[in-house]
């Protein structure tokens, strides 16, 4: 059914939701492998001399947030790989998604209401409207 799912995940509960359908559907699909997308934080500090606290920083950050994700596919047995990009998180998934050819996206809803929809837009709106594949959004 699905060979490549990408799983965006940032450590929320709403993506660890999202996480526990991409690991269902991956052991419903043989040979389906998951890429965990994690995109940090944005760094407001700038400079050459800080890139190496802020590579050690970031894989901090994403054992802390995914280690409930990884654990979760590990006793699965799912085969996985967790992917970190910098940017905004809506065209940096689309763009990853889209790259490596993948057959489903799978995102947590953060649950904005109709007024921030409208002023910020959300990332699960843009993902759907872009990805070349389908996009699950797990509430």
């Amino acid at each position: 059914m699905y060979k490549h799912i990408v799983l965006a995940a940032d450590g929320s509960d709403h993506s660890f939701r999202a996480a526990w359908h991409a690991a269902t559907l991956a052991a419903l699909s043989r040979g389906c492998r998951v890429t965990l997308l994690f995109i940090p934080r944005p760094d407001e500090q700038r400079g050459e001399g800080l890139q190496k606290d802020r590579l050690a920083a970031v894989q901090m950050e994403r054992r802390e947030k995914l280690s409930r994700h990884e654990a979760l596919f590990s006793e699965k047995e799912i085969p996985y790989t967790v992917a970190v990009k910098d940017g905004n998180p809506g065209p940096v998934i689309i763009k990853f998604a889209n790259e490596q050819q993948a057959d489903l996206v799978i995102l947590g809803s953060r649950g904005l209401n109709k007024l921030q929809q409208l002023v910020l837009g959300s990332v699960s709106h843009k993902v759907m409207k872009r990805a070349n594949c389908p996009v699950m959004i797990v509430k």
